[in-house]
């Protein structure tokens, strides 16, 4: 097994901030991935706003097959970062960039990357970041629509 880095991009016609509000909400994960269900790991009766530290279980709809992700870095409105803390694929860390598009939204930049993996699985993983951030894409720019 080799290591591999994967990135994926698109411009969302979205604000970053409404982009970045729906990475940080695992509630709305679920209609706009594949996920069967996000949720964020705090102590009963705790409601706050995502921080550094902070653990989300993700339980995939294939399967019911689940993980747990850190999440390792905020900066708000430009970039997420996170690492597999569980979970089949615990040697995987990833990134969400959020940068002002020329022309106005945002350029969404995913990276993921896997310390080791089949090379059957190479062209799976490239596809499904692509299919997620194509996906948050579309979220966002429906948040801005309904918005409208």
């Amino acid at each position: 097994m080799s290591p591999l880095a994967v990135t994926a991009t698109s411009r969302s016609s979205a604000p970053s901030a409404v982009v970045y509000a729906a990475l940080l909400d695992a509630d709305c994960w679920p209609s706009w991935t594949s996920y069967y269900e996000v949720e964020m790991e705090l102590p009963a009766g705790v409601e706050r706003l995502v921080r550094v530290g902070d653990l989300r279980t993700i339980r995939s709809r294939l399967g019911r097959l689940s993980c747990r992700e850190r999440i390792v870095e905020l900066v708000p409105d430009q970039w997420l970062g996170y690492e597999q803390a569980a979970g089949p694929l615990a040697s995987h860390q990833g990134s969400v960039i959020l940068t002002r598009a020329p022309l106005g939204g945002t350029e969404i930049t995913w990276s993921a990357t896997y310390r080791h993996t089949l090379p059957l699985l190479v062209t799976l993983r490239k596809q499904r970041l692509q299919i997620l951030v194509h996906n948050l894409t579309s979220y966002a720019n429906s948040m801005v629509n309904r918005h409208s």
